[in-house]
């Protein structure tokens, strides 16, 4: 995965190929050894970074969880009205048929197990809702939105909406299913102007 001549240190490249196993195979698939392999590094180079395989997890897991957050931000935290902002994180370009790598996370059963590697999970899809709802109270505030929801309940059902999405779209094979859900989504957000 990473040639030796790359400038990456180890630890980068370890935590890189660990996201990447994480988000193909899981925890339980993620061996040591897969990783070692990926990232071009011996075992004794692992163990120098890292206490463990849940150690190096932690880090992978908390890496994309911070990237997620990130590029939401960037979006919701844009220029435009709060429905263009939606729109914008919505329809940003995902690889729909791989699935969320962190929504992938909560169906792993020892993710789920382990109280330190579920932490950063829960923390960034709770932080994911916060804002969403921040910026729907944002568009009700400006008399732009006109849900009957509750805005905490909105963003639950946009990050219920994207997560299902991907379930769909990798069920079938397809993408046309996660298109389906949010165009729909946003079909039920659009203002009233858009919507007459």
């Amino acid at each position: 995965m990473y040639s030796a001549g790359m400038s990456m240190s180890t630890s980068e490249r370890l935590i890189e190929a660990t996201r990447e196993l994480l988000w193909e195979r899981g925890y339980v698939g993620t061996s040591p050894k897969a990783v070692q392999q990926a990232a071009g590094a011996g075992q004794g180079s692992m163990y120098h970074h890292f206490a463990g395989k849940p150690d190096l997890a932690l880090a992978a897991i908390r890496r994309t969880a911070e990237e997620m957050g990130a590029a939401a931000e960037a979006l919701l935290g844009g220029e435009g009205s709060a429905y263009d902002r939606i729109e914008a994180y919505l329809l940003h370009e995902r690889d729909v048929l791989r699935g969320c790598p962190v929504g992938r996370l909560t169906m792993d059963p020892e993710v789920i197990a382990r109280p330190e590697l579920r932490a950063p999970v829960e923390e960034v899809l709770g932080r994911l809702r916060a804002r969403l709802a921040a910026v729907v109270q944002e568009g009700l505030d400006e008399g732009e939105l006109n849900c009957p929801l509750d805005p905490a309940e909105i963003a639950a059902t946009v990050v219920a909406t994207l997560q299902g999405g991907y379930v769909l779209a990798r069920a079938t094979d397809s993408r046309a299913p996660f298109d389906s859900a949010v165009r729909g989504l946003l079909a039920l957000l659009a203002p009233r102007a858009a919507q007459g």
